[in-house]
């Protein structure tokens, strides 16, 4: 792993970026590390904002915890819970249609 002390960052942005595709890149400030840039291949914006994200980190870790203590729920029981019938590999809704709201248009679901 490399290190660059930040009064020494020059460059561009960019050419510190290609650095770290090959190796992540310690960046310093009299010695004391700030920020490390790591190439992270493969991973949508999304993910990468979510695994840096105290509440959402918060989240998961009450979840597994409360998993752990209580258990969780079989495939039937969810099913169930949420009105769903397993029928040849498709999820359907069963009874009344449900809309959500999508920021692009409205989707009718169990059609």
């Amino acid at each position: 792993m490399k290190t660059l002390e930040l009064d020494k960052a020059t460059k561009p942005l960019s050419h510190f970026v290609r650095r770290a595709r090959r190796n992540p890149l310690i960046v310093t400030s009299n010695g004391i590390p700030l920020i490390v840039l790591v190439a992270i291949p493969n991973t949508d914006s999304e993910t990468a904002s979510l695994s840096n994200s105290v509440k959402f980190l918060s989240l998961i870790a009450r979840s597994r915890t409360r998993l752990r203590r209580d258990g969780g729920l079989s495939s039937e029981s969810l099913r169930a819970r949420l009105h769903l019938t397993k029928k040849s590999g498709t999820r359907r809704l069963i009874g009344k249609r449900t809309s959500l709201t999508s920021s692009k248009k409205r989707r009718k679901i169990g059609r």
